[in-house]
């Protein structure tokens, strides 16, 4: 081979590199499990007091975002955003991750939070459930600079029942 032939297959390489890893990324973190650090403890008022979250990577490769960002939503209200800051997950493993919770009406969020927490353990209902919620949204700029996101949205008694599990599937 000569020269040329070999500085354009590094470039090449070099070019193709972090498109994959940004591709892979946004594949892994549809994929992504996650739960409460405390398996079966957690409850939206504590998610409104910071907290841990266990992040799992389910596929065989690194995945990296910049944000991951779970809001809360009560009757078309915002309650409140629980952020996690950028991280990068290894292949077919779990990490612990702080999280931070900010809301515009900290306590009225705690307040129906811990109501709807004393209803999806058994309680009597108080407010309605089926107004609870959730989006998970995870932003992963492509090369760092190409805005790109995903968003999932689901019921709050859902996301409590997820966030409670006692198994993922890096364990």
């Amino acid at each position: 081979m000569n020269k040329h032939s070999i500085i354009t297959i590094i470039a090449i390489i070099v070019i193709i590199i972090p498109f994959t890893h940004s591709g892979l990324s946004i594949i892994g973190m549809e994929q992504l499990e996650y739960r409460w650090d405390n398996p079966g403890r957690f409850s939206f008022f504590t998610m409104s007091n910071h907290g841990d979250i266990e992040l799992c990577n389910t596929v065989p490769f690194w995945i990296s975002f910049e944000r991951l960002e779970v809001i809360t939503f009560y009757d078309s209200n915002e309650m409140g955003i629980f952020s996690i800051n950028p991280t990068t997950l290894n292949p077919l493993s779990s990490t612990i991750q702080k999280g931070v919770f900010s809301s515009e009406e900290i306590s009225a969020s705690q307040h129906i939070f811990m109501t709807l927490d004393f209803e999806f353990d058994g309680g009597d209902i108080r407010l309605d459930p089926n107004k609870l919620i959730v989006i998970v949204r995870a932003d992963m700029p492509i090369l760092g600079i190409i805005p790109y996101s995903t968003t999932t949205q689901i019921s709050g008694f859902d996301f409590d029942q997820m966030m409670n599990a006692e198994d993922l599937s890096c364990d």
